[in-house]
């Protein structure tokens, strides 16, 4: 039991004890010598002054012993368990100052950390060399599946997100990062997830795939996927798959409409055929008859309903080409330049003259025109020569001209070639389909020595400043494949949990009078911190911030306008942190803030918490200082001055010291969230336990 029992405690009980011996000692030869008659009242207030003397002088030698052996032997562990087990390299020198009278002992420790230090820096020295090569190979590998045009997610057998990519950001958070470790069934709706994954686990082939389509959970998009189910890595444990998806709402919405315009097409012609078809039979039989009725009239409506039907939905047929055929941004420099390749290619001269220009154009499709013209025109001798020129106009478009010296092109010349198949390189594609895809027509202008045909583009913009490119980075932990997740939070191991590191920045200090202005969080998955799942967001508190918490935080009344106020951020905080522990830096301050909005924000803040407050206690004793900045600087973390006492410099400095004191606890024999909490509440002194 004793061994149970802290150092500097054991050390009072032995204390007690001696003072305790000493104390009964006195009595007991008091009670001795009162046997041989009444002693004198001298004697028993001069073994009471002694007996207090004695009290006195243990006391005072326990407090000398405490503060120079039993505390400076606490804090000299503590240190060298820091440099073992959470990578400080900082030496040992204050804390050796305060264990100078425990002999060699300190110098001892310095020099074992010190030789610690250096064999694991030369260790890592050599892993660094022996690994950069597999590390480049994984950043091409990172990059190559970040450009992948679809989303690429792997899960395990319980849906666990343990990869995703950009575009799967774009796909299920709509921005943002849907997280590691995070249900995929959260995103997207069950049904055909857990159809197609039934389907291939039960088949064992792992080379077996299964196409499947599936909706978001809002139905806001309809996603077409492919799933394969990975080998088997472990027994005892579901095997994950590979899920691919694309999204299909905007084909689908296109081939719909072509479809209900074709249906309309059918409806609108077979009625004035049928009709005429009719009329046509009744003046065959009433041929040669001298009382045949006359039909004309009728058959010309008909005729007139055909042709109107058809010039109609022949409009609307070219009005969406373009609608379900994808086109893509093209910068006119990169158009011009392989015009200039085309034309060389052909045997033709070509000039270019553009601004740097955005144009929505399937350029492959443009090329081909604009050379196959320039050939057609070569053919007719009316030139060889020939200039393009992109030219903006009013409103969003602009317009392409082909110029040339010589003979002019007739309109009915180029309506003639129109129909025509480009050649062998577009196999059936005709310049006809070229201009109905663009949604744009062709025609020739004669001008004063110089020719031209001009084609209207409709989607051009300038090309200003490149937007901040979209982070495509792939985030993965394969870990998470084999993670096992049966065991209650209790029970499962510091380093399996899924947590989340939060802090607040508020008006005051008064959870009842002030309000929440910042909110940030960081996800930490598998035993490290995913740098891309960060939620940080300031907060509209609906009143004035006062200037003395505008000096600590920075944050200004001007700068939360237009913020969301706290039912808002406080519902996308719950969402981020859904199925995680809570971990703050004095977690009774920040949870009551969020505690009391409960009602406003519609959720329930009832996730288990760990401080690292009391975590700091456990591993440094509770006279240490335990401030934010106290345990940072002996972790050896460094907080940025322009971060610190913001919400997300306070977070990162938060999850980086958690992150470091979770070994040091291990080897204490602290494994388990359970068992974390249970030595923490022997520290209530300090803060409370919120984990009810």
């Amino acid at each position: 039991m004793l061994d149970r029992l802290g150092l500097r405690l054991r050390i009072l009980l032995f204390f007690a004890l001696l003072a305790g011996g000493a104390v009964l000692a006195v009595a007991a030869g008091l009670a001795v010598a009162g046997r041989h008659g009444e002693l004198p009242p001298e004697a028993v207030q001069g073994a009471l002054v002694a007996g207090f003397a004695i009290l006195g002088l243990v006391v005072w030698v326990w407090f000398l012993f405490d503060h120079n052996v039993a505390r400076a032997i606490d804090t000299l562990a503590a240190a060298i368990r820091a440099r073992a087990h959470a990578g400080i390299e900082r030496d040992l020198a204050a804390e050796a100052k305060a264990a100078r009278y425990l002999g060699d002992l300190a110098p001892a420790a310095e020099a074992v950390t010190r030789s610690l230090i250096e064999t694991r820096s030369a260790l890592a020295e050599s892993v660094a060399r022996e690994t950069t090569r597999l590390a480049a190979e994984k950043s091409r590998l990172e990059t190559l599946l970040a450009d992948v045009p679809v989303a690429v997610l792997l899960c395990s057998a319980e849906h666990q997100l343990a990869f995703y990519n950009g575009q799967a950001v774009d796909i299920l958070g709509g921005g943002t990062a849907p997280g590691l470790d995070r249900n995929l069934l959260d995103y997207l709706r069950e049904g055909p997830i857990r159809h197609a994954y039934d389907r291939l686990a039960g088949a064992g082939d792992p080379d077996a795939a299964s196409d499947l389509l599936c909706a978001t959970v809002t139905g806001a998009r309809l996603l077409a996927g492919r799933m394969r189910v990975l080998r088997r890595r472990e027994e005892g444990v579901a095997p994950g798959y590979v899920l691919t998806l694309r999204d299909v709402t905007a084909d689908i919405a296109a081939h719909t409409s072509r479809d209900a315009l074709l249906s309309e097409v059918f409806d609108r012609v077979r009625r004035p055929a049928a009709n005429l078809q009719t009329v046509i039979g009744v003046l065959s039989e009433l041929e040669g008859a001298e009382d045949a009725p006359d039909l004309s009239a009728a058959m010309r409506a008909e005729i007139e309903a055909l042709t109107l039907a058809i010039t109609e939905l022949g409009a609307r047929y070219d009005a969406i080409q373009s609608d379900w055929r994808p086109l893509v941004n093209t910068r006119s420099g990169d158009l011009l330049d392989g015009l200039k390749g085309r034309f060389q290619a052909d045997g033709l001269g070509l000039e270019t003259e553009s601004l740097d220009l955005i144009l929505q154009v399937d350029g492959f499709e443009i090329v081909a025109f604009w050379a196959w013209l320039a050939g057609k025109i070569a053919a007719e001798g009316l030139a060889r020569a020939f200039r393009i020129v992109i030219e903006e106009e009013d409103g969003p478009g602009a317009v392409m001209r082909l110029c040339w010296q010589g003979e002019p092109l007739s309109v009915g010349r180029l309506d003639g070639w129109l129909p025509g198949a480009m050649g062998r390189d577009t196999g059936e594609l005709t310049a006809r389909a070229v201009l109905q895809t663009h949604g744009t027509e062709a025609w020739p202008e004669a001008g004063e020595g110089c020719n031209a045909v001009v084609m209207p583009i409709r989607s051009v913009r300038r090309a200003g400043r490149r937007p901040p490119p979209l982070s495509r980075k792939v985030v993965y932990d394969f870990d998470l494949l084999s993670k096992a997740r049966n065991a209650a939070v209790a029970d499962r191991r510091l380093e399996d949990l899924t947590l989340v590191v939060f802090d607040t920045e508020t008006t005051g200090l008064s959870p009842s009078s002030d309000a929440v202005v910042q909110i940030a969080a960081v996800r930490l998955v598998n035993g490290k911190r995913v740098e891309s799942e960060v939620f940080d967001t300031l907060v509209d508190p609906g009143r004035p911030i006062p200037p003395s918490s505008t000096d600590v935080h920075g944050i200004t009344d001007s700068m939360v306008v237009g913020a969301p106020d706290i039912a808002e951020a406080g519902r996308r905080f719950h969402k981020f942190a859904e199925g995680a522990v809570l971990v703050a830096h004095n977690a009774p301050f920040d949870m009551e803030f969020l505690r009391r909005q409960e009602g406003a924000i519609g959720k329930v803040f009832d996730h288990p918490i760990l401080d690292t407050v009391l975590l700091s206690a456990v591993v440094y004793g509770q006279l240490e200082q335990h401030s934010l900045d106290a345990l940072t600087a002996r972790l050896g973390i460094t907080i940025p001055e322009e971060a610190r006492h913001t919400a997300i410099g306070d977070t990162i400095a938060t999850a980086d010291a958690f992150l470091k004191l979770v070994p040091m606890l291990k080897a204490r024999g602290l494994t388990t969230f359970g068992q974390v909490v249970a030595e923490v509440r022997k520290h209530g002194r300090l803060l409370k336990d919120l984990n009810g």
